[in-house]
């Protein structure tokens, strides 16, 4: 099958900018990496984007946009926009040799239990104004479906680590501001879900308390005590009694329980949260992983991974001693997601996502480049 070029944005739970990445796949097996770069958001646009969650919060319809929403949006559109032409202006890329744009999007709500996901970015804007055909909106159908809608990315997993050769079985941990996994096994399809919060928490405790955006390199956190009645009231929520399939909003859970403990102390519990409920889904799995590999922002977060490492029962390394890229992989999954959309190959499947049957996912903007 003939290989297509194609670029992905992505910004993630974190909002902390736009990461982009060309790939070129036909969509299954084949994947040649070309380069990645990051458009960090401004601090302007960081408060937008969380004033329009705020004003998502008691949204019903995923397509009004009240309040921030509209303006969050047409920033959302925009700054994609700004920083693919920034990347191939970089790279020295013509328009005419990129097949095709995968776009996520912002997402501002995630509630699957009620049928909804919202994630604001304007695919078919941001066609029209590159002039390329642009993939967007990959939640929606799942979700319509009776599925979470979330994770997207473990079909693309699954090609990174059959391509890698890996011993199996393999977990891949995904740390972003939500944390997920995917167990690959074989050649079965794989196992996904949610496992709990990722960066969220921690970054919002260190925004609010120091006006930084994350405890960088896990440095807070490794100068703190766990608290263990707070980190005994956090892991009690009721989402780690839910086997997988599952998937959550990035403000499902709350701070409330380390709210009385110094920054340090809140900062070490939070990180030891992230990893004892990324343990917790591990005993949902069939078997054990070998090997548990890291990407997302988390893999920067030395005493997160310290904590994986004391708390899981496999060996733990970050996605860049693989030769992956720990923090475009989820740009250029998208930018694989959207190969498949093209091919019309299912990107969610019932044992990732819920869904009763593997499904197809995305929405074609044909810009001028039809």
């Amino acid at each position: 099958m003939q290989r297509l070029r194609v670029i992905g944005l992505m910004s993630g739970t974190s909002m902390d900018g736009v990461d982009v990445a060309l790939v070129e796949t036909d969509g299954e097996a084949d994947l040649v990496f070309g380069p990645t770069g990051f458009f960090p958001y401004s601090e302007e646009d960081r408060v937008l984007l969380r004033a329009a969650i705020e004003d998502a919060s008691d949204a019903s319809d995923r397509k009004a946009r009240p309040g921030r929403l509209a303006k969050a949006e047409a920033c959302v559109t925009e700054r994609h926009g700004e920083a693919l032409e920034g990347f191939m202006a970089r790279e020295g890329l013509a328009r005419a040799s990129i097949d095709l744009v995968g776009f996520h999007g912002q997402t501002v709500l995630h509630r699957p239990e009620r049928g909804l996901t919202m994630q604001i970015g304007d695919g078919e804007a941001l066609a029209r104004r590159l002039g390329m055909r642009v993939v967007y909106d990959f939640r929606a159908a799942d979700v319509s479906g009776g599925g979470q809608g979330a994770p997207l990315v473990p079909i693309f997993h699954k090609a990174l680590v059959l391509r890698a050769g890996l011993t199996l079985p393999v977990v891949i941990l995904n740390i972003g501001g939500v944390a997920n996994l995917t167990f690959i096994a074989a050649e079965a399809d794989p196992i996904a879900c949610d496992t709990g919060p990722g960066n969220a928490l921690l970054d919002d405790l260190m925004r609010e308390r120091t006006g930084s955006p994350l405890d960088r390199d896990g440095g807070t956190a490794a100068r703190g005590r766990i608290d263990p009645a707070a980190l005994e009231a956090l892991l009690a929520h009721p989402y780690f009694d839910l086997p997988p399939p599952k998937s959550l909003d990035r403000n499902a859970f709350s701070r409330a329980a380390v709210a009385r403990l110094s920054l340090e102390d809140a900062a070490a519990t939070l990180t030891a949260f992230t990893a004892a409920a990324i343990a917790r889904s591990l005993a949902y799995l069939p078997t054990a992983p070998r090997l548990a590999i890291v990407s997302g922002g988390g893999a920067r977060n030395l005493t997160l991974l310290q904590h994986l490492r004391d708390r899981l029962a496999c060996e733990v390394i970050e996605a860049d001693r693989l030769g992956w890229s720990a923090d475009a992989m989820e740009a250029q999954a998208f930018a694989y997601l959207a190969a498949r959309h093209l091919r019309n190959l299912p990107i969610t499947f019932p044992a990732t996502t819920g869904i009763a049957r593997p499904l197809q996912g995305g929405v074609l903007a044909a810009g001028s480049a039809a």
